[in-house]
């Protein structure tokens, strides 16, 4: 039993000191494994003649499948024999037990998730599953399906997913992209995250998959088809290729009913009414921006859906007389006056991530001046600094 001088600790407020402490235990304790030192547990196995030598402690604390083990009927054998899992594998992981790390190849990944599961350790996991993402072409994406529906990893099956909806163009190409159950399409179209370059993208996956088995899966497209953002559509396109498909009349009639008569809204059920944030490296779709100019501007984005302008942001900008525009994804402040005192500064506000940075400054301080941009190069024209009118040009 714990006594008061033994209880779990709460957090310590010279956290350098306890990291320095709890690292100096993990660097002994390790050592104690590698010299195989104060060992109170051996693991043999049917197939090898390798033994592995480790500390109940450490395990038990590590996974709950070492606790269940040495407080079983085998708990206080000296030496336990392993069956199930390899013992150059299953060596690699009691070593993580004790360092948090092991040494993953393309070759043994598989191996280490499957054993990993077996032993509960959910952080030995974590590693395979990162290893196998970032080396997917190594290992094949086929593989890595495999490997999912084998162990049904719940990890590997979320960032399989993830992987999907961000390479879609390229997984929608693929042999395996046949052969998805009509859950994982209906999952990854409905996802507002799906990096594709248009809508038109996600109906042509959607027609090669229905088209690799007609029979089979005429009753699922209607499904499908209404994951798609129809009312982002043109009438011509819903016309010629929504409504000819079978069950998706009714889904291509709302969708154009939806955008020609606004004031019917209400009473249509449309699944989707806003765009996917589609990539901006991807996208060739267009959105307009308007900045309300004035001292803390708001910017307002059109809604062409439901025909109306919708804030995208409120930016913190206490100057008045400033010009804007727009380069790439940067939206760029310049000049300007406050209190009364004409400004050099030039600072950019990122459209994507919402973020501010400072530029160099203009050689004139300036407001009321006119900004273009001409083969790539911006250009501040004119304006005034206090009562002086600017006939400059700077860039």
């Amino acid at each position: 039993m714990a006594t008061s001088c033994t209880q779990r600790p709460t957090l310590q407020s010279n956290s350098t000191a306890l990291n320095h402490f709890m690292e100096k235990l993990m660097t002994k304790i390790f050592c104690f494994y590698d010299e195989q030192s104060l060992i109170d547990v051996t693991f043999k196995f049917a197939n090898s003649t390798a033994v592995i030598p480790a500390h109940r402690l450490i395990l038990a604390a590590a996974s709950p499948y070492f606790a269940n083990l040495f407080n079983g009927e085998q708990g206080n054998n000296p030496v336990i024999e392993i069956n199930d899992i390899d013992s150059d594998i299953f060596e690699r992981l009691i070593a993580f037990c004790y360092t948090g790390q092991t040494l993953i190849t393309v070759n043994n990944v598989g191996a280490m998730v499957k054993a990993a599961i077996v032993l509960q350790l959910d952080d030995a996991i974590t590693s395979c599953v990162d290893y196998l993402m970032t080396h997917i072409g190594e290992y094949t994406l086929q593989a890595v399906y495999t490997l999912e529906r084998e162990t049904q990893c719940e990890l590997l099956k979320q960032k399989i997913i993830e992987y999907e909806i961000q390479n879609f163009m390229e997984i929608s190409q693929s042999n395996e992209f046949l052969n998805f159950d009509v859950e994982r399409m209906q999952r990854l179209l409905e996802s507002d995250n799906l990096n594709i370059a248009r809508e038109e993208d996600a109906y042509d996956a959607i027609k090669r998959w229905f088209n690799y088995d007609v029979p089979a899966r005429q009753e699922q497209l209607p499904v499908l088809i209404a994951c798609l953002r129809l009312i982002h559509f043109d009438d011509d396109f819903l016309f010629t290729h929504i409504e000819p498909l079978p069950g998706c009349e009714l889904l291509a009639y709302k969708a154009l009913l939806w955008t020609s008569k606004p004031e019917v809204r209400t009473k249509i059920n449309v699944r989707f009414t806003k765009p996917r944030a589609i990539s901006g490296t991807n996208s060739v779709e267009k959105t307009i921006i308007a900045v309300c100019s004035s001292i803390n501007p708001k910017l307002l984005q059109y809604n062409k859906a439901e025909d109306k302008w919708e804030e995208y942001a409120s930016l913190k900008y206490k100057c008045q007389w400033y010009r804007t525009i727009l380069k790439d994804d940067d939206l760029l402040f310049i000049g300007g006056n406050k209190k009364g005192e004409s400004l050099n500064i030039v600072r950019s506000w990122n459209i994507r991530n919402k973020n501010w940075q400072n530029l160099p400054a203009m050689n004139q301080a300036r407001d009321e001046h006119c900004v273009v941009e001409l083969d790539g190069k911006i250009y501040a024209i004119g304006g005034s600094e206090g009562n002086k009118t600017l006939s400059s040009v700077e860039r």
